[in-house]
């Protein structure tokens, strides 16, 4: 892999032998005090933090990326993620995603977000969000 912009940095083996087994993530179990609860989502060196709110009936995502990787964490709604292998002719695989689910995506997996009802999610990401270091990693396709 060779991240088309400087501020990507190379994917290592030791990076990629520490991703999650499947696409939902088993969250930690949570700090409970009579304040409340602390909920730990990801603990990795990560580049940027987003929040994204979709409208019932819109698609995200339709794209795999070079060497990003993304926790998303469902605040309201509900996402049916679709996903496959970069350059796969397999039908892809879709997974529905809750409220309170935590989910990944990692590099060279074509994935896609259909919103059956108004949904916010929180995005986790490896990389920055500034618009050219993200257009340098990201490939865009038709998934669904």
């Amino acid at each position: 892999m060779n991240p088309e912009h400087p501020l990507i940095r190379p994917l290592t083996q030791a990076e990629i032998k520490d991703f999650p087994a499947g696409v939902i993530v088993k969250m930690p179990e949570p700090f409970v005090d009579d304040r409340g609860i602390i909920q730990p989502l990801v603990d990795e060196n990560m580049s940027s933090a987003v929040l994204i709110s979709s409208k019932k009936g819109s698609v995200r995502a339709n794209h795999w990326h070079e060497t990003d990787w993304h926790y998303c964490y469902v605040i309201e709604g509900k996402i049916k993620y679709s996903h496959r292998v970069k350059d796969s002719n397999e039908s892809p695989e879709i997974t529905i995603v809750n409220k309170g689910e935590l989910f990944f995506t990692p590099p060279l997996v074509e994935h896609a977000m259909e919103f059956e009802e108004d949904t916010v999610f929180l995005t986790l990401g490896r990389n920055s969000r500034i618009q050219e270091v993200y257009e340098a990693d990201v490939k865009r396709i038709k998934l669904v």
